[in-house]
């Protein structure tokens, strides 16, 4: 069986020491969320089959079950060689929604929560050489009112603009062979006014490495950095000659190579940037200095097939096409964070696009919506901060500022306002939308949504 979705799912951060996860595993419904008390990840029952990375909603998961679904649990074995294991194995999960918890040969490598934000475990000391055996648990309930869900249906069918629920692994599961010192994360800042890139890096036992950053056009470089590591976190400028803008005209991307060179194994890292400037005033959006109309759809990130999962990558770069055959520059990416595949092609095909968190779900009447919202909306913005295509933030869609039977509002202002004020924290080069729509507490950006039919 051929592999669904086996390319690469992080292209700015992009190793060639990885497999991918992805295919058929063991698969049972956990319909009293017991499991764990049965003993799943140790010898549990299996009856069914799942094609990952497809939700049990999906038709293409072969499960195309649609009904609610409490909890579920995976299984899979995968092989590692001894030289695979010399310096440090990763877990990488792209979504898992909602809760989940892993386990590697019967031990816990650890729990995540949040259903569309990505996460990372370091599994080298639960593995050994030969087959090892892999568990996830998932536990999802989008009628909580305490986890985000976008569109998720909480009815058993979809009605109005909520669709098909999506449970458990729904992006790739990914393994990654890195050297004991290695890079951890980028975070890529461009200057296209002074023409440099601004990069700071994350890293893990990198105290005393050093780390050369090459940046390429066309094959050709054009920019080299070396600098050495006091940390485990390292930053520096690149000053790009004759600098060439992104643009939707002219999306022009540089390639960024990056080299850790360490007490052993050096740690290899391929990425990507593009340079270009953002800027709101006189109630109009700049980009890169000229004005700029954004002629832009409502991406809403679900598919006949796949549900929140596109059936193939092509798919992904296909929806970027079509809406910019019928004359529009870009999307906002609506009550979905994407996979990180998505923004790739949005990057090379010179797409606009206003990142968005899936909020309804969320209670914002109380400061609890902040403090289980706030973690996994920055977690997204970490993880998509480099992206050129993003060119505005917008972490709430439609909530409403009116009164309620029992005396509350249907938000509180000092939740919406907090959530702004530490976007705007996190990163002062964009713009940022506090709520989509309706009622405004503290934005950068006065928007309206007008549902009037009659032209």
């Amino acid at each position: 069986m051929s592999i669904p979705r086996d390319e690469h799912p992080r292209p700015q951060m992009e190793r060639d020491t990885w497999r991918c996860l992805n295919g058929e595993w063991d698969f049972a419904f956990d319909f009293s969320d017991s499991g764990k008390a049965r003993g799943m990840a140790e010898n549990g029952c299996y009856p069914d089959k799942i094609l990952v990375p497809f939700c049990p909603e999906s038709e293409l998961s072969g499960i195309h079950y649609t009904d609610f679904i409490p909890a579920c649990w995976y299984r899979r074995s995968f092989s590692l060689s001894d030289e695979e294991r010399k310096g440090r194995v990763l877990l990488h999960f792209g979504a898992v929604d909602y809760h989940a918890e892993v386990y590697v040969n019967g031990t816990c490598a650890g729990s995540h929560e949040g259903g569309y934000t990505s996460f990372t475990f370091d599994i080298t000391s639960l593995t050994h050489a030969g087959e090892n055996t892999l568990c996830v648990y998932a536990r999802d309930d989008v009628r909580s009112g305490l986890q985000p869900a976008g569109k998720q249906s909480t009815a058993y069918a979809s009605r109005g603009c909520f669709y098909t629920r999506t449970t458990g692994i729904w992006q790739t599961v990914w393994l990654e062979f890195v050297p004991e010192q290695y890079i951890q994360s980028l975070r890529l800042l461009p200057d296209a006014m002074n023409g440099t890139l601004q990069l700071d890096a994350a890293l893990v036992n990198a105290a005393g490495a050093v780390m050369t950053v090459t940046a390429s056009l066309h094959g050709e470089p054009v920019a080299e950095k070396t600098v050495r590591c006091a940390s485990d976190r390292v930053s520096c400028t690149l000053d790009i000659p004759d600098a060439q803008l992104w643009s939707p005209e002219a999306p022009v991307l540089y390639d960024l190579q990056l080299c850790l060179h360490g007490s052993g194994a050096d740690d290899l890292v391929h990425s990507y940037f593009g340079l270009r400037t953002v800027e709101w005033h006189e109630r109009k959006f700049f980009l890169n200095g000229k004005p700029r109309f954004m002629r832009m759809v409502l991406d809403q990130g679900f598919y006949p097939d796949g549900i929140y999962t596109a059936p193939t990558d092509a798919a992904l770069a296909r929806d970027i096409e079509l809406s910019q055959n019928l004359g529009f520059n870009g999307a906002r990416m609506h009550e979905k964070v994407f996979e990180e595949r998505w923004l790739y092609h949005a990057d090379r095909m010179g797409y606009l696009v206003w990142a968005e968190f899936p909020n309804w779900g969320v209670d914002v009447t109380t400061p609890r919506g902040l403090e289980i919202m706030l973690p996994q909306w920055l977690d997204s913005m970490k993880r998509d901060f480099s992206h050129p295509s993003i060119i505005g933030w917008c972490p709430l869609n439609e909530t409403f500022d009116i009164p309620l039977d029992d005396g509350r509002h249907a938000q509180d202002d000092e939740v919406i306002r907090q959530i702004y004020l530490t976007t705007k924290a996190v990163d002062a080069s964009r713009p940022v939308i506090d709520v989509s729509g309706f009622f405004h507490v503290e934005t950068d950006i006065y928007d309206l949504h007008d549902y009037e039919q009659y032209p």
